[in-house]
């Protein structure tokens, strides 16, 4: 082949560091941009947390502090000349008005970027002025593993017997249960060929163990298994027959329980249709996981990103302070990077040009993090606007919404709207929702119009709980009655529906 040179002309997209940092942090959540802004301030000097004082505000705060302990002091030793020892004020500093004129200083000594919130006044508070019993908090957040032990202190039990407790302590999962069996506990305690006696008395300690452990609240914990959890919380209910009958059930039938196959459940237990659904009643008010209650319930709150509130005849959005880092340039760094551009040598020109790539990457990374909430906040505005039916009468008034139509509203692509309405949150007079959840798939009605898949779940919400539990409604009758009232849905999209919503079969709500 004969080589040969060829001109052509073409476009392309280049995307600039900034760019891509911007497009980084409008996909994160709030938890990943936090995380994001951590790493930036450790290796960026010119980016500091805005509730910081600088190294000027620092010194002139301690120079504000000296002298006016000395003014306090001077003024003290004359009254107490002049006056009993008793009236004097042994501090020798009004700490209410020295806190007060420290934060009109750090308020206005700095200059700072302003954008609804980003920079805020530090709401600073000394250790010394936290009233909180530090038992009281500890108490807050105590552990299951911690509540058991606490109880343990109070028995007799000898050195032996209480590293085995402990160490079936160690063993038990999040929901209370054993996570392994006595004989794992037991191989992982011993060398690997042990000898017969020893296994067995090992075994025979960590029986005695486990039962001293399944004594201990809440009732359930330690069990191995979600039969022997519910027995074990059945064994100290009064309610004869119906005990007897529940304790049955769950030695050998919940499977049939589960199922509502209340037929065989009369006839495996012996047990009349009252008796049973006294059983059932009973074995529904047991808690299937010991442990919840000591779950660390921080990991399941979710912070919004921006707040709904009435505004007149509408409704406005506005960004949570509470999420919205509060950032700021140094400016005592970036001022004596200024004033060292006349600096001369080779190395000193190179050094410069590093600091101030390192300023110019501290002002972008604040740029886009102001840029990521207006993004949010303007597409937040427009699903309001959208959906203003929902913020008045709840889900079933949903409309149907997709991406693109935000898009062209705001004139952005459809993937931005797509990065900032995932993983990000909304604070409605209905509860906190997922901005994705405002969007949703249009179903034809017979009136022409079309309905939104989630006003379409709302609907059938509202038609499972006012269903007759004897005779719970099929997917084939919720595919019907929602017919009825002009809407067009077929029999697997309800099943779908349905299962999203984590609503059983039919067959499974089923009550006696």
């Amino acid at each position: 082949m004969k080589p040969s040179l060829q001109f052509r002309l073409s476009q392309h997209l280049a995307l600039t560091p900034q760019l891509q940092q911007s497009i980084r942090l409008l996909q994160l959540s709030t938890l990943e941009l936090h995380q994001e802004i951590e790493q930036m301030l450790e290796q960026n000097p010119f980016l500091e947390p805005e509730d910081d004082y600088s190294p000027i505000e620092t010194a002139a705060s301690l120079e504000f502090e000296r002298q006016r302990n000395e003014r306090n002091s001077s003024e003290d030793a004359g009254a107490e000349r002049d006056s009993a020892p008793a009236e004097a004020d042994t501090s020798g500093i009004d700490t209410a008005e020295l806190g007060t004129t420290e934060r009109e200083d750090w308020e206005n000594g700095t200059e700072r970027d302003d954008f609804d919130g980003i920079s805020e006044s530090p709401a600073r508070q000394s250790q010394g002025d936290d009233d909180t019993d530090p038992l009281e908090r500890n108490s807050l957040s105590i552990t299951l593993q911690e509540h058991l032990r606490q109880q343990l202190l109070g028995t007799r039990l000898s050195d032996e017997d209480m590293a085995a407790v402990d160490m079936l302590i160690e063993s038990l999962n999040e929901d209370g249960y054993l996570a392994d069996t006595l004989e794992e506990i037991a191989a992982s305690l011993l060398p690997d060929e042990p000898d017969e006696d020893t296994l067995d008395e090992l075994m025979s300690r960590l029986r005695c163990a486990l039962g001293w452990l399944q004594s201990l609240e809440p009732v359930g914990v330690g069990a191995r298994n979600l039969s022997e959890c519910l027995l074990l919380q059945l064994r100290g209910l009064p309610g004869e027959p119906a005990r007897e009958v529940a304790m049955a059930i769950c030695r050998e039938h919940l499977e049939l329980l589960a199922r509502r196959d209340f037929k065989k459940l009369m006839a495996a237990t012996g047990a009349d249709e009252a008796l049973l659904k006294d059983a059932q009643s009973l074995i529904v008010s047991l808690e299937p996981k010991p442990g919840r209650a000591f779950t660390r319930a921080e990991a399941n709150i979710i912070i919004p990103d921006v707040i709904v509130q009435k505004s007149g005849r509408g409704w406005k959005v506005v960004l949570n302070p509470d999420v919205m880092p509060k950032l700021r340039i140094n400016d005592y760094y970036a001022q004596a990077l200024r004033s060292s551009r006349g600096a001369r040598g080779s190395t000193a020109s190179e050094g410069h040009a590093n600091l101030n790539a390192r300023l110019q990457e501290a002002r972008w990374f604040v740029k886009n993090i102001m840029q990521r909430f207006d993004t949010i906040l303007r597409v937040s505005q427009a699903i309001v606007d959208r959906q203003k039916n929902f913020f008045t009468h709840g889900e079933i008034a949903m409309k149907p919404l997709v991406l693109r139509e935000i898009a062209d509203e705001l004139g952005l692509h459809e993937s931005t709207i797509s990065r900032v309405t995932t993983a990000k949150y909304m604070n409605t007079p209905f509860g906190t929702f997922e901005l994705k959840y405002f969007f949703g798939s249009s179903l034809n009605t017979e009136a022409g119009g079309n309905a939104s898949s989630t006003a379409v779940r709302a609907l059938i919400k509202q038609l499972v709980a006012a269903e007759d539990p004897k005779k719970p409604l099929s997917d084939s009758a919720l595919s019907s009655m929602l017919e009825e009232q002009g809407i067009q849905v077929a029999r697997r999209t309800v099943a779908k529906y349905r299962e999203a919503l984590k609503i059983a079969p039919a067959n499974l709500r089923k009550a006696l």
